[in-house]
C-alpha cells in the first residue's frame, strides 16, 4: 500500500512516522535506523555537550543513512544557548528541524531563508496557529498521554488532534499514546497526516544509550505506572513512577519552586537511571503507551509490525 500524505511529501520519507527528540537518547544509531526503515529519525541537539558534538553526531548519522533525518531542539532547557547549535544545523544543511518547548520564533525566523523544513511541537490550537503564522512547515500535536513535556491543559490526543486539524492549514502530526499500527491509523482518522512516537522507540535495539533496566521498566510497566511531575513550576512532564519520583512530588507539595526541584529534575538525575541503572537516584521520561510495550524489537521489526497492522485496518475500512 502507498502511504503518501503531505508529511511524507514534505519530509521526503516513505512512511509518515517520526521519531521523537528523546532527551539523552536520540542519537545517530536510533535516528539512522528509523530513517532507514522509512520514517524520519532525529538526533537531539540540546542533550549534547557542545556544538562540536552536535556536528559530529550529524556527520555520524550521514555515515549510517542516506535518508532524510531531523535535528530536535528542546529549547526549554535551562541555561543552554541554542542558536549556535541552530547554526550548525544550517551549515550542515540538515533536512528537518523540530522545535519543542519554549518560544520557537527565533529559530523559525532564522530558518526562513533556508530550505530546512520546520516542525513545531504544540499542545493547543492557539499554539498551532501561532506556529503556522511564524512559518512552520507543520505542527506536531502532543496529547496528555505522551511522555516528557506536555501541555498544561491535560487534553488527550483523541480530542486535541482534530481541533488542531480544524484550526490550521499546514499538516498536523499526532503524538502521545501512539505505539502501534492501530494508533497510527487512529491518528489518520482524526485528520492527522503523520505520527510521532517517543517512548515506543526507546524500547528498541537501536536505542543503544538506554540502560537495560530502563527498557525493562518500560516493558513491565502498565498504563497506570506513569505520573506527571513539574506541574508546580508550570512545566508538566510525564515520567515512570518510582520512589525517586515520589520525592519530586513531595518537594512540589512542600516547596513548589524550581530552586527546590532543580537537582531532582535535572538532566543528570535523568541520566542516572536511563544511562546508569540507578533507579533510586534518578527518573525516566515515559508516556502512557508504556502499557502497550511488551518487547524490544529492532526498529525495522517494529515498522514491519506496524505497517501490517495498519494495512489490515485500511483493508477493513475499504470493506465498510
Amino acid at each position: 500500500m502507498e502511504w503518501q500524505t503531505r508529511i511524507t511529501e514534505l519530509l521526503q520519507i516513505k512512511y509518515p512516522i517520526i521519531q521523537g527528540g528523546l532527551a539523552y537518547l536520540a542519537y545517530a544509531d536510533l535516528a539512522a535506523a528509523v530513517s532507514n526503515a522509512g520514517g524520519l529519525g532525529q538526533i537531539t541537539a540540546m542533550s549534547l555537550p557542545s556544538t562540536d558534538d552536535l556536528l559530529k553526531e550529524i556527520q555520524r548519522v550521514r555515515t549510517l543513512t542516506s535518508k532524510p533525518f531531523g535535528v530536535n531542539f528542546a529549547i526549554g532547557m535551562h541555561g543552554v544557548n541554542y542558536m549556535d547549535r541552530v547554526q550548525v544545523a544550517i551549515d550542515e544543511q540538515v533536512p528537518v528541524v523540530t522545535i519543542t518547548g519554549g518560544n520557537p520564533t527565533p529559530i523559525l525566523e532564522t530558518l526562513q531563508s533556508t530550505d530546512i523544513k520546520t516542525l513545531v511541537l504544540v499542545s493547543s490550537s492557539r499554539q498551532a496557529q501561532k506556529a503556522e503564522q511564524l512559518g512552520a512547515s507543520a505542527v506536531i500535536v502532543v496529547g496528555q498521554e505522551g511522555g516528557g513535556h506536555l501541555g498544561r491543559d491535560d487534553v488527550g490526543t483523541m480530542v486535541l488532534v482534530p481541533q488542531v486539524v480544524d484550526a490550521v492549514k499546514i499538516p498536523v502530526v499526532a503524538s502521545g499514546g501512539i505505539g502501534d499500527g492501530r494508533g497510527w491509523m487512529a491518528a489518520h482518522a482524526l485528520g492527522a497526516e503523520g505520527i510521532e512516537m517517543g517512548t515506543r522507540f526507546i524500547a528498541t535495539e537501536e536505542c543503544v544509550d538506554a540502560s537495560a533496566s530502563f527498557k525493562k521498566a518500560l516493558i513491565e510497566s502498565s498504563e497506570f505506572d506513569t505520573t506527571v511531575i513539574k506541574r508546580s513550576i508550570q512545566a508538566p512532564a510525564r515520567v515512570l513512577k518510582s520512589d525517586f519520583v515520589d520525592k519530586i512530588l513531595e518537594i512540589e507539595r512542600v516547596s513548589p519552586t524550581y530552586e527546590a526541584l532543580k537537582d531532582y529534575i535535572s538532566g543528570e538525575a535523568n541520566k542516572r537511571w536511563i544511562y546508569d541503572d540507578i533507579k533510586e537516584e534518578g527518573f525516566g521520561w515515559a508516556g502512557q503507551v508504556t502499557g502497550m510495550i511488551h518487547d524490544i524489537p529492532t526498529v525495522a521489526e517494529l515498522f514491519d509490525r506496524m505497517i501490517k497492522e495498519a494495512e489490515q485496518i485500511r483493508g477493513k475500512w475499504g470493506a465498510v
